[in-house]
């Protein structure tokens, strides 16, 4: 990517790190924005070399929803989601083979917060405040988030946030069950790091592109013995891969594992 100006990104190693770069607007979304960050990650998807992604916010917000500086007419364009359409597809968790994770720094409201649904893992800062707004805005929720919330946090607690519109604490949002952990507000990017260092040294890229993959599939999937039947065929198949064998022979020689298989080969079908 060439010179993106509402991001920045890093990549150290084995894992990348994508900061939403508008901090004198509080990491306002906009249509550039959302065209770098999908963008960003579709390109790392691609990069064998990046096996796990982070995402937060520069400054002192995660990103305060959608830039309002044009007023009224904010949310009146047509297509507001299809300018990037392609590119959003492919970075659809179910497409992602690599890990992605939001370290939520600060406030994530409409778009901030409902973006981040899509990706695997959420931390929070104690200091983060998660609003899904848009009912307080005259508008609805968007980027999925209607069909991803329910199935995370359970369709009685999707619609309390969804309807109600209201900010929540860090800890609120742990307690419901839209991020998975509160880390102090100065430790939040090293803790979202360490995990992303620990999924790429140590998990075998194919498997991890498989498990997200077979995870989104079975949650569509109302035949408990057909999901099972799915993931056997799949547990098969990676048994007999080159990286089976180096995860039990680097376990029994007590030494990391040297994986061979690149995420970005054809990979089983999980349908």
């Amino acid at each position: 990517m060439k010179d993106p100006k509402t991001i920045r990104l890093d990549v150290d190693g084995r894992v990348a790190v994508i900061r939403l770069n508008r901090p004198d607007r509080l990491n306002a979304w906009t249509p550039e924005m959302g065209g770098e960050l999908f963008g960003a990650l579709a390109a790392l998807d691609a990069d064998d070399a990046v096996r796990a992604v982070v995402v937060t916010g520069e400054g002192r917000a995660f990103c305060a929803g959608a830039d309002l500086s044009s007023g009224g007419d904010t949310f009146a364009a047509e297509g507001t989601w299809g300018r990037y359409a392609e590119v959003e597809r492919r970075t659809q968790p179910w497409n992602m083979r690599t890990p992605v994770i939001a370290a939520i720094n600060g406030a994530a409201v409409g778009v901030g917060a409902t973006v981040p649904l899509a990706w695997d893992i959420r931390l929070a800062s104690d200091r983060a405040r998660i609003g899904f707004v848009f009912t307080r805005r005259g508008i609805v929720p968007e980027a999925n988030s209607t069909w991803l919330l329910p199935r995370l946090v359970g369709m009685s607690r999707a619609l309390e946030i969804l309807l109600t519109g209201r900010l929540m604490s860090a800890e609120e949002a742990l307690e419901l069950g839209v991020v998975s952990r509160v880390v102090p507000h100065d430790r939040l990017l090293d803790e979202a790091l360490a995990l992303a260092r620990d999924i790429a040294e140590n998990t075998a890229p194919v498997s991890v592109a498989i498990t997200k993959r077979l995870v989104w599939r079975n949650l569509l999937e109302p035949d408990p013995a057909a999901a099972k039947a799915r993931e056997d065929a799949l547990f098969e198949w990676a048994g007999k891969q080159p990286d089976a064998a180096e995860g039990v022979e680097s376990f029994l020689e007590n030494r990391p594992p040297e994986w061979t298989m690149p995420k970005t080969t054809d990979l089983p079908d999980v349908e």
